[in-house]
């Protein structure tokens, strides 16, 4: 999704949201068009254990991979990290009452003030989360 004129990818970790900028730090490439895999953990040669899954994004471009959780990146987790933002889910009431679908003739401009005197415009996306939102907190 783009925010802001922010592309931004969220993502759904076994019902834990994590959003980031889709924009990985080493070289610009479309970091979410990567895949999400899991962290390894070796306490000796020949034994690894898999951990995290789905927590871990690789670049697509050259696979450098980044915490979803801190936007940390495995190769230098002090150094470099890509841009997190904080998520959570809200019920639909808590954000706006469900609205009808929009009839071509009830579209006004978006300069043209609703009836309340209020002008805005809003852009909504489609995520189905059994009647929640996800909230993207941008500041």
């Amino acid at each position: 999704m783009t925010v802001e004129g922010r592309s931004i990818g969220v993502f759904n970790v076994d019902g834990e949201y994590f959003a980031v900028r889709n924009r990985c730090p080493h070289e610009g490439g479309p970091l979410c068009a990567g895949p999400t895999t899991m962290h390894v953990v070796s306490e000796r040669p020949g034994h690894y254990e898999w951990t995290r899954a789905g927590e871990i994004l690789r670049c697509p471009w050259h696979g450098w991979e980044f915490d979803l959780r801190t936007g940390e990146c495995w190769f230098d987790p002090t150094g470099v990290r890509v841009r997190r933002y904080e998520v959570g889910v809200s019920p639909g009431s808590a954000i706006a009452p469900p609205q009808p679908p929009v009839n071509a003739g009830d579209v006004r401009a978006e300069d043209e003030p609703a009836q309340d005197g209020r002008s805005y415009v809003a852009e909504t996306y489609t995520v189905s989360v059994d009647e929640e939102y996800v909230v993207l907190e941008m500041g």
